[in-house]
């Protein structure tokens, strides 16, 4: 099967269709296909094109993304051509980046949100930190998810389409609770009554953040890395973390030991004997 057969809206709609099928979300299919439209337009190899990513100094993740990408565009479209396979069976094993996540420590976190002045802006950041959500999960949050009673939030179709429960904040009830009388449809919503997007709440965390003089590079997902270390720190399960979180695998959720101080505090450094 040869790819010149199909138009490039062709090819856009054949992964887009595969994507669907896999259930991936909308996020992972606009990253592939940004990568493949700039693939299937240069003209190389994959090879070299991967390559010339790496010598423009682009990140890792960068990298790692447009592999997977390309894996995943030629599959679909040349899925049955034993040329393309063993093109696939060339191309490495695309490792993540083992960075540590950034960690906020609690008077930060207390800061960023005594600075913010308005309201849903000061809600995002502490639902965000005291119930350790995801971006998306803020954004597609519903006054029907929140549980007042029982103080607790239904998360539905989370990431990997699983389902989970996290606690709400006292804090945060209160301040849901006085947010609007009518509680119908999303929490979050801008002055004109629409959705946020994930460019908004991270500009949200960077201009707090500038304001406090907060140095470290932050993202909404720094509160989520943040909720997990202090919980880690205060003592709670490391499995019950992983379900908080919708981890699939422990193995994620244990980074949090890497970046907890509940152990290094309590070693003395050599200078100080």
């Amino acid at each position: 099967m040869n790819e010149q057969r199909y138009t490039d809206t062709e090819i856009e709609a054949l992964v887009v269709q595969e994507c669907k099928l896999k259930g991936y979300s909308q996020k992972t299919i606009d990253t592939y296909l940004h990568h493949i439209k700039k693939f299937a337009s240069s003209g190389k190899t994959p090879r070299d094109f991967l390559l010339g990513l790496i010598a423009k100094d682009n990140s890792d993740e960068t990298v790692r993304s447009a592999g997977f990408a390309i894996k995943f565009y030629l599959n679909t479209i040349k899925k049955d051509s034993s040329e393309i396979q063993d093109i696939l069976n060339s191309l490495p094993n695309f490792k993540r980046e083992k960075k540590l996540p950034v960690i906020l420590s609690k008077e930060e976190i207390e800061m960023l949100v005594s600075a913010t002045k308005n309201i849903n802006h000061r809600l995002i950041i502490q639902i965000g930190y005291s119930a350790g959500l995801r971006v998306s999960e803020i954004i597609n949050l519903k006054w029907q998810d929140i549980d007042f009673d029982r103080n607790l939030i239904h998360l539905k179709r989370a990431k990997g389409k699983k389902d989970r429960i996290v606690m709400l904040s006292l804090k945060v009830k209160d301040a849901l609770m006085n947010l609007t009388p009518k509680k119908e449809g999303y929490v979050f919503l801008t002055n004109r009554d629409g959705k946020y997007t994930q460019r908004t709440l991270q500009k949200i965390i960077e201009n707090v953040a500038t304001k406090v003089g907060i140095r470290k590079s932050i993202t909404p997902h720094t509160l989520r890395h943040s909720f997990a270390t202090h919980l880690l720190e205060n003592g709670t399960d490391i499995r019950y973390i992983r379900d908080l979180l919708g981890h699939s695998d422990i193995s994620t959720t244990l980074i949090y030991t890497k970046v907890s101080n509940k152990n290094i505090r309590n070693i003395k450094s050599p200078l100080d004997d």
